[in-house]
């Protein structure tokens, strides 16, 4: 070959590339056009925070959620939508839990409390002992049974302010929270409080999980969060008071597992349909607040992208399919359903992309791939530039997906902003008017875009 003929080839592929790139920079642009201006997303989650409301697992509530978003996703006209069940647990908080704690007899400071999921109710007249404060599980061997048998822990490590990535700081101190209850039963203690996962001070108790491994039930014993201000104030005062005495009474209970369902819509692909791309949030929440940012917004996202892709005449390759998974939150039995069921169907999954880190700015997405992928994606970089998303980062995708990775499959999980995430992070205060419209249709407008460019250019070597 001649160098006039490799002068042309590379003129050639120099004038394809500008093309495409052309190509893609108008899709993007018309896809945030009209995710900005003619997007479902926001009244979507109106009706599901408001009308629906907290969405735990196995209620009536979720069961609504369940009809609602399969109403809205049969209304946009889709190529299949269907449900997936999947048995669930039905943990019940019942009625307001009560605490408080007793500097001298008689003389109390209320506590704002709730009951982790998953805890055991408190006998009916409440619990009442003497406190020992620790900074984490770990402590508690070096105490010993003399030291905490007959008494409440109070477990009080916080999240790290200085850890920027406020899931990272999650991820550092939830262990107290989840394994607590279990390992203070160990040394006799009759009951655990935890400080809620918050970086903020405020008078929000947050929920979450809880689990107590092997131990037999009648071992079990009640564990409950307070707020981060209370935290702060029973920690002031048992440092000059060490024989402080703190009461908590709650009421939940844990029934039989119960039918619900994984709801699934999708676009069939023209030219590959074997080939799936699955976008999904999960449609559970915690009950004291209505779900909003975690996760009614990852699942409105996920809708919008079907509705986006159709609203701008573009028509997919590859099947594009919504999951809205349900039971994240207490037992991750949506997702572990959708992955059983797509591998025993030999389903070929090769996108995966979760929303569920709130319905604020999107700053980027972290994938969890091969390093090749992972090129191909930072190859991508300069259409998202105009919007501002700027993180394309190696990391976790997300807990309802990641049962669906295998080889060569990349999972992807949208990254707003989260400085603001856990003021809000299963607390009473995780409601609709705390979305901003705006901030969660440019995250239903990131997701569609990667979808797009997934859909259009594959992942190499396929």
């Amino acid at each position: 070959m001649n160098k006039t003929s490799k002068l042309l080839i590379v003129l050639l592929s120099t004038v394809t590339a500008l093309n495409a790139q052309a190509v893609d920079e108008a899709q993007l642009k018309k896809i945030y056009d009209a995710a900005l201006t003619q997007g479902k997303a926001y009244d979507w989650l109106n009706y599901l925070s408001n009308q629906i409301g907290g969405r735990l697992s196995g209620s009536i509530q979720a069961q609504r959620a369940v009809d609602y978003t399969k109403m809205q996703m049969d209304s946009l006209n889709l190529d299949r939508v269907w449900l997936q069940p999947v048995m669930v647990p039905k943990w019940v908080r019942g009625t307001a839990e009560f605490a408080y704690f007793e500097l001298t007899p008689g003389v109390t400071t209320n506590v704002p409390i709730c009951a982790l999921g998953g805890s055991v109710a408190t006998p009916s007249k409440g619990i009442k002992a003497n406190v020992i404060e620790v900074q984490g599980i770990e402590e508690l061997a070096g105490l010993g049974k003399e030291s905490i048998e007959g008494k409440i822990v109070f477990f009080n490590r916080p999240m790290d302010a200085t850890v920027i990535n406020t899931f990272s700081a999650y991820s550092g101190c939830v262990d107290q929270r989840y394994s607590g209850a279990a390992e203070a039963a160990k040394y006799g203690a009759l009951g655990v409080i935890v400080r809620s996962m918050n970086l903020r001070l405020d008078d929000y108790p947050h929920t979450g999980s809880m689990g107590y491994g092997d131990l037999p039930v009648n071992e079990r014993i009640p564990a409950a969060a307070i707020s981060t201000n209370a935290a702060e104030l029973l920690s002031a005062s048992l440092k000059l008071n060490s024989d402080i005495k703190f009461y908590f009474k709650q009421n939940c209970r844990q029934f039989d597992d119960v039918e619900s369902y994984n709801v699934i819509g999708e676009i069939k692909g023209s030219e590959h349909p074997e080939e799936i791309i699955v976008i999904g949030g999960h449609l559970d929440s915690w009950d004291l607040g209505d779900g909003s940012h975690d996760d009614g917004a990852g699942c409105v996202q996920s809708m919008e992208v079907l509705h986006l892709l159709k609203k701008t005449g573009y028509k997919p390759k590859r099947t594009i399919r919504a999951v809205l998974f349900m039971n994240e939150e207490n037992g991750l039995r949506g997702g572990n359903e959708y992955a059983q069921k797509a591998n025993a169907k030999n389903e070929k999954h090769i996108f995966a992309l979760e929303s569920d880190s709130g319905g604020f700015s999107p700053r980027g997405f972290s994938f969890d791939c091969s390093q090749r992928d992972l090129n191909q994606v930072k190859s991508w970089a300069k259409l998202f530039e105009p919007y501002y998303i700027h993180l394309f980062v190696e990391g976790y995708a997300g807990a309802d997906i990641n049962p669906l990775k295998s080889e060569g499959m990349v999972l992807a999980g949208l990254r707003p902003d989260s400085q603001r995430y856990f003021d809000h992070h299963h607390a009473e205060n995780d409601t609709f008017e705390h979305i901003n419209k705006r901030e969660l249709e440019l995250g239903a407008a990131a997701m569609t875009s990667l979808v797009y460019l997934f859909d259009k250019y594959g992942i190499p070597g396929e």
